[in-house]
């Protein structure tokens, strides 16, 4: 056997036994998250039966950690099986209509993200974050960020109010433009302090050296394309600062990194780079480019009266170097 054809047969004895790791790494998963949800049925029934509810849940909690742990080791502590019992009592009509054993499990994520998931209290949003974790494959520390940055409330904010109640139903869908936006984005990734000083390259640069952060700060079916994009008419020279390919919608999104307050010059610059990928660059068969401003502080008045009133490609948005309050934006979106 030659050392090309040993190396081909690696590769595919390699991808099974990949395969199967992973396989085995989900089924082990589910099984657990299904057995936590049986122990989290059966402390809810005990309690049930208890006579002083409070107090006897307390110390049956306490009873059965310590015996657990002794039977089985470390993983029975009274706040797990606090999430357990939660756990139950959050999902129980869900597993109630597809679980008829218990290694058949509807849930498709790990007990970490469970436990994170559980501590958001407004059961919209858990589902959203949910779908969010399952559609684009969110570690853990992924959707701790997603939700420290507020993005579920920065989606609603973007969205007219009978399409916020979509968000707990499919998560975010991107059928049109205007799906990819966020109320402003997040970029506390870069390390960018607030009002610290530095220029639109320093912004750039930053943005390529994070750029696996900044384009899940994007969001779905972002795909990059270059930096610095240059094209030429009558002996002037124009940069484009990022482009992307968005695969969901079929387009170009460029991007324009602006660190002061959004001007009509900006809208202008932008409208000329959607034009000329419109007409230069995409294909018959691609959809209109998307030009996106992203800028420190946003100008309404002067993107309202300088672009159609039915404008679907050029939006200004602006970005946070600091994660947000999570309790204005909620108050914001009520």
């Amino acid at each position: 056997m030659s050392t090309g054809q040993s190396f081909i047969l690696f590769e595919k004895v390699k991808n099974i036994v990949t395969d199967t790791q992973r396989a085995v790494v989900r089924n082990v998963n589910a099984a657990m998250v299904c057995a936590y949800f049986q122990i989290g049925r059966m402390i809810v029934e005990d309690e049930q039966e208890g006579s002083e509810r409070a107090y006897y849940a307390k110390e049956t909690l306490v009873k059965l950690s310590l015996a657990l742990n002794q039977e089985f080791g470390k993983g029975y502590s009274v706040s797990n099986l606090e999430y357990m019992r939660n756990f139950y009592l959050a999902y129980q009509d869900r597993i109630s209509q597809s679980v008829t054993g218990i290694f058949q499990s509807p849930f498709l994520l790990s007990w970490t993200h469970y436990v994170q998931l559980l501590k958001i209290k407004d059961n919209d949003e858990r589902t959203f974050y949910e779908i969010e974790c399952v559609n684009n494959n969110w570690s853990v520390r992924e959707l701790q960020r997603q939700f420290n940055s507020a993005l579920y409330e920065r989606i609603a904010l973007s969205k007219e109010k009978d399409e916020v109640r979509q968000l707990s139903q499919s998560g975010q869908v991107i059928e049109k433009p205007a799906d990819i936006l966020k109320s402003h984005y997040v970029l506390e990734f870069l390390g960018l302090q607030e009002n610290a000083k530095y220029s639109e390259s320093d912004f750039e640069a930053a943005i390529i050296n994070k750029l696996e952060n900044f384009m899940l700060e994007l969001g779905k079916g972002f795909l990059f394309e270059g930096r610095q994009r240059r094209f030429t008419f009558d002996g002037d020279s124009f940069f484009v600062d990022l482009v992307f390919y968005n695969r969901l919608l079929r387009c170009f999104v460029l991007l324009d990194l602006k660190i002061g307050r959004l001007t009509h010059q900006d809208i202008g610059q932008m409208q000329m780079y959607v034009n000329y990928y419109d007409r230069k660059i995409k294909l018959p068969e691609e959809n209109p480019t998307i030009g996106i401003v992203l800028c420190k502080e946003e100008n309404r008045t002067v993107v309202e009266f300088t672009l159609p009133e039915h404008n679907e490609q050029i939006f200004a948005k602006e970005y946070k170097a600091v994660l947000p309050s999570k309790d204005a934006l909620k108050k914001q979106l009520e």
